[in-house]
């Protein structure tokens, strides 16, 4: 169910359902992909989800531009500064709040918006700690299935990074006609260290903060020349199943207490 397709006096029938809000952006993806693909990406599972939810739950559209600063050295980037995404996303939350809802899932497909996707559900949070029963959730799509996505088979990488043999097979299954895959080549970086990988082609143990002209010329990184539609099959099957599990176990939390 889409929120925006109720009428306002009907919203009052839906608020004791988890709504959930789709986080993209517009930014660089390499030679191959579109500025869109985080947006694309994140509808695509957002739409999935919906069909299978049904009246379970409530879905926003997407807030297609994201806080992408850090892809700013590429033409055709459009983003937020941290700041401000901050508070576009605690507006957003307040507004939903003040309408009722208390379950709110933050739906996230654009790694730039995890920071201050956190820093904005922890002021909400704080403001209305004396709202027991409101309850916000925020994940991107390739944590809430990371094990799942590590443990494909027909796929080389493990984890998502960008522009990278996952996201162009995800665009490759879902809109074909935009990826230039003659053009793909992304970054992979020789750099020894037991604590950080600057091509995030394995997790980092410290954060080092590089803007992406920083670690790669074309914008991508990882393999993306290995990519294929089946393996955005996979990739759209198992988030979808990851997100559609975790809202049904959300809409039943109960009120959680302090012992």
């Amino acid at each position: 169910m889409y929120l925006g397709e109720n009428t306002w006096p009907s919203v009052k029938d839906h608020i004791g359902k988890v709504i959930v809000v789709p986080l993209g952006s517009m930014e660089q993806h390499g030679h191959h992909l579109p500025l869109l693909t985080d947006t694309l990406i994140g509808t695509e599972i957002a739409r999935q989800a919906e069909l299978e939810l049904g009246d379970e739950a409530v879905f926003l559209p997407i807030l297609w531009v994201g806080a992408s600063d850090h892809h700013r050295a590429y033409p055709g980037t459009v983003s937020i500064s941290n700041e401000i995404y901050v508070k576009v996303l605690i507006d957003m939350l307040e507004s939903l709040i003040g309408s009722g809802f208390r379950k709110i899932f933050l739906l996230n497909a654009h790694g730039g918006n995890i920071t201050p996707g956190r820093m904005a559900m922890y002021d909400v949070n704080i403001r209305h700690r004396d709202k027991p029963k409101l309850l916000i959730a925020f994940s991107s799509w390739f944590t809430i299935a990371a094990d799942q996505v590590a443990a494909l088979d027909n796929v080389e990488q493990n984890m998502v990074t960008h522009a990278c043999e996952l996201e162009t097979s995800m665009i490759m299954n879902i809109r074909p006609e935009l990826v230039k895959l003659e053009l793909a080549a992304g970054s992979n970086i020789p750099f020894e260290s037991a604590f950080y990988c600057p091509d995030s082609s394995r997790s980092s143990r410290v954060d080092v903060p590089r803007t992406f002209d920083q670690v790669t010329i074309t914008g991508a990184l990882g393999h993306p020349e290995i990519s294929t539609p089946e393996k955005g099959v996979s990739l759209f099957d198992t988030a979808v199943t990851e997100v559609v599990s975790f809202v049904r176990e959300f809409a039943d939390w109960p009120e959680i207490q302090p012992h």
